[in-house]
């Protein structure tokens, strides 16, 4: 058996066409959506995720402003900014970079931003509409993997899906999400003991543990789905999953690559978020 490969590549192009078009309605309607994007310093892997989601803005007909403070920027200082893009009618998402310097609080530089403009779906008020079922910006890589499993056309109901990794940002959403569609949901973490045997049993396996090849083969269900969120440098250099393509590639039934698959999946759904968020203010400021 040969997997079939899922290219979030090709998947994000698609939804991608789709926001532009709408965005193109809403420009004519309304304006175009506009997202801030706030980077903290200098760190590199930082400055590539920026330069492609601005990319992928004007690539939508998005508009996009990029705001760079300096890596000694006081806390003060960037909260002062973040309430003045909050105060900005014409934008309508905010995206601060992370990581953060460490003189600088994630938690509270995510709460400074409006529920209303909280395109990455971190802030307290959007993971409790998650967890209640009710409405409010999704967390955008497991969103996006939300799309890569649509994608398959396998129903999610009674699967048993296996989560390796419990963070804020992509394990726990994941398994609200995986639970929204009816999927049996175990979460996985470093304490977890008999992985191996939990991974055999699972219909479908999110690898974000952020270990390079962690996931092997024995750890997967023949004809599994499996999604690679990680993204790792392998010892030559060379950028790679949490999963070993080439060996779980021959006993999966589905499996994301890496690069090209969950990666280009989070910066559409961002885009996706941005247009919501657009979507709404027009709804309320001009009644349609």
């Amino acid at each position: 058996m040969t997997a079939k490969i899922i290219s979030g590549k090709e998947l994000s192009q698609a939804i991608k066409a789709d926001i532009n078009k709408k965005v193109n309605l809403l420009a004519k309607k309304f304006r175009a959506p506009c997202l801030a994007v706030i980077l903290v310093g200098e760190d590199l892997a930082s400055q590539v995720y920026v330069r492609n989601k601005v990319k992928a803005c004007e690539g939508c007909g998005i508009t996009s402003i990029l705001e760079k403070l300096p890596e000694e920027t006081p806390e003060e200082i960037l909260l002062e900014k973040i309430e003045q893009f909050n105060n900005d009618d014409s934008i309508d998402g905010i995206l601060v970079q992370l990581p953060l310097p460490k003189h600088i609080s994630e938690s509270k530089v995510i709460e400074q931003i409006s529920v209303k403009k909280d395109v990455d779906g971190f802030s307290l008020e959007n993971v409790g509409a998650l967890c209640t079922g009710m409405p409010g910006f999704k967390a955008c890589t497991p969103y996006g993997v939300m799309k890569m499993l649509e994608s398959t056309a396998i129903n999610l109901t009674g699967k048993h899906a296996l989560i390796i990794g419990r963070s804020n940002i992509v394990g726990k959403p994941m398994a609200l999400m995986l639970l929204e569609k009816n999927a049996t949901v175990t979460i996985a973490h470093s304490k977890t003991v008999n992985l191996a045997e939990l991974g055999r049993d699972a219909d479908i396996l999110v690898a974000a543990v952020g270990k390079a090849n962690f996931v092997k083969k024995d750890m997967v269900k023949p004809g599994a789905i499996v999604i690679d969120v990680g993204i790792n440098r392998g010892t030559d250099g060379k950028l790679c999953g949490d999963v070993d393509f080439e060996e779980v590639k021959e006993v999966a039934g589905y499996i994301t690559p890496v690069p090209g698959g969950v990666g280009p999946m989070t910066i559409t759904m961002l885009l996706q978020n941005t247009l919501e968020a657009a979507e709404l203010k027009s709804i309320k400021e001009q009644g349609n």
